[in-house]
């Protein structure tokens, strides 16, 4: 089979399967390889050490398929419906992790894909990654013609906005590659930089994860900064500020024209956000069945209670103490240390008597102090 007709077959595959775009390019140096290591070096990527240990693995796809010559890079879109106000005791979940876990759901289509792939060419090396290998992929994209790299960092399309999930394939075939992108769309715009709560735009296309509630909510392990916990407001996993606020995004209908919606990525229980209060009140196995296959289990209960505790702490209500009182005698110092926060946000006589209870009993020297400041804020 040639070249050109082995590319137009893998595109009319990859949209059968559910994938709304679709680019070709050679696998090759990506022009951002030094913009990467200048964002590690300046510590942005805080706790992301993964990226730290791979960061010369980044510089050419070979080092994620020996004998790369080609990559489809395939975009799957996940804006199916507008989100819910969320009420002062509900946290907000970001728009990506409303539904399935998108890592399972695509790599069971890039499966398929590779699987069409060995069928037409059966001598080709094939392997399909979503996010998890050190590829970059917004490179990748822009290479193959989909889109530029935003001032929020996300690669943006003129008929998707930047509601994608991208994963690539990458094959030892050569193909009919597209024209790369060569525009940036984003103009004098600063809606994202100037909107995001926390200031983690650091300048435009350039992120401080550290200061990102997405990092903050869901990559993060340990304690919250305390400067930055009310600027989370109602996000309890993920953030998706920089987004919402972008003209190419909020010019586009919900779901986008020409793409059906992706059942998958509906709100799991038709709900994109979640009653915090009840969250505390979970099991370990109910924690468990209940977050096992969506994307916020990446965070774990101790992330998700840490962050269920920061939100209530944002909008305190006698309501909410408690939850916050349960979270305040967990078994995990994370989630007391955060609860004992929240409570500490609160004017009402039952959360001072809560803490000073605990902090009777507590033994942690990180937690104590915690409590300690939150009396004194009372």
């Amino acid at each position: 089979m040639n070249r050109s007709d082995l590319t137009e077959r893998l595109r009319e595959k990859a949209t059968q399967l559910g994938f709304c775009s679709v680019g070709f390019c050679a696998a090759v140096e990506p022009a951002g390889f030094g913009r990467l290591q200048a964002w590690l070096d300046a510590g942005y990527a805080g706790q992301l050490q993964y990226m730290v240990d791979r960061r010369d693995a980044y510089r050419h796809p070979r080092h994620v398929l020996d004998g790369a010559r080609s990559l489809v890079v395939l975009g799957t879109d996940y804006r199916n419906l507008e989100p819910e106000v969320a009420r002062k005791t509900r946290g907000r979940i970001s728009r990506y992790a409303w539904g399935a876990d998108y890592h399972e759901v695509i790599r069971r289509r890039l499966r398929a894909l590779a699987d069409y792939h060995r069928e037409l060419t059966p001598q080709a090396a094939v392997r399909g990654v979503v996010d998890t290998a050190p590829l970059l992929e917004r490179e990748a994209a822009v290479l193959a013609g989909l889109g530029w790299i935003g001032k929020n960092t996300l690669l943006l399309t003129e008929d998707r906005g930047s509601w994608l999930f991208l994963s690539v394939l990458l094959t030892s075939e050569q193909l009919e590659y597209s024209q790369p992108y060569g525009q940036n769309h984003c103009g004098a715009c600063r809606a994202c930089l100037d909107a995001c709560p926390t200031g983690a735009l650091v300048e435009p296309s350039v992120l401080d994860a550290r200061k990102c509630i997405s990092y903050l909510t869901v990559e993060l392990r340990g304690s919250v900064p305390r400067e930055l916990r009310p600027r989370i407001g109602p996000w309890w996993f993920g953030c998706d500020v920089c987004q919402e606020v972008c003209p190419w995004n909020r010019r586009l209908p919900t779901p986008p024209a020409g793409c059906p919606q992706d059942e998958a990525f509906r709100p799991a229980g038709g709900i994109a956000s979640v009653e915090l209060a009840e969250v505390f009140a979970l099991s370990d196995a109910d924690f468990r069945s209940r977050f096992r296959k969506t994307a916020l289990w990446r965070a774990k209960r101790r992330g998700l209670l840490r962050n269920a505790a920061i939100v209530l702490g944002n909008r305190p209500t006698e309501a909410a103490i408690p939850a916050l009182t349960l979270g305040l005698n967990d078994a995990e110092a994370l989630v007391r240390g955060a609860c004992a926060w929240a409570l500490g946000q609160s004017a009402a006589a039952r959360a001072t008597a809560e803490l000073r209870k605990r902090l009777a009993v507590e033994k942690d020297p990180a937690v104590g102090e915690e409590i300690g400041q939150a009396l004194r804020s009372c």
